[in-house]
């Protein structure tokens, strides 16, 4: 179950919440953690929440992994969605934790088939809601 590179396993719940998110769009966004050598849900976002409520939800002093299903309507008018993976690594946060995030995010990003954007980010100007909606046009 755990990958040897990273000793990291992944909560069965991660998978499971990801695919309700992708294929009936029950929840915005997805925050994961990574709890005793596992990554594990921290939290979801019913499908009505906002941008701004999912940035509000990750900590400001801790590493965390997020997907957010971002719905914009393109030049020519037409209704898309596309699924960001998120890894947040506030400068603020541990440095055992930021490593520990990183070895671990590609892993873990493999078990979330149908991520269509990746985004690094230290702090919140990195991920604005202008630079989601420029990635995902």
């Amino acid at each position: 179950m755990a990958n040897a590179a990273s000793g990291m396993a992944v909560d069965d719940e991660c998978k499971l919440k990801f695919l309700e998110l992708k294929a009936k769009r029950n929840y915005r966004y997805i925050i994961f953690k990574i709890h005793e050598q596992q990554v594990v849900v921290d939290k979801a976002g019913n499908p009505t929440s906002t941008y701004e409520e999912f940035t509000a939800s990750l900590p400001s002093d801790e590493c965390r992994y997020a997907v957010f299903d971002f719905d914009f309507t393109t030049d020519e008018n037409c209704q898309k969605s596309k699924i960001f993976f998120i890894a947040w690594s506030p400068d603020t946060s541990r440095v055992r934790s930021k490593m520990v995030y990183a070895s671990s995010k590609d892993r873990f990003k493999r078990e979330l088939d149908g991520i269509q954007v990746e985004l690094q980010a230290t702090d919140p100007s990195e991920m604005s809601f202008d630079i989601i909606k420029g990635r995902a046009i």
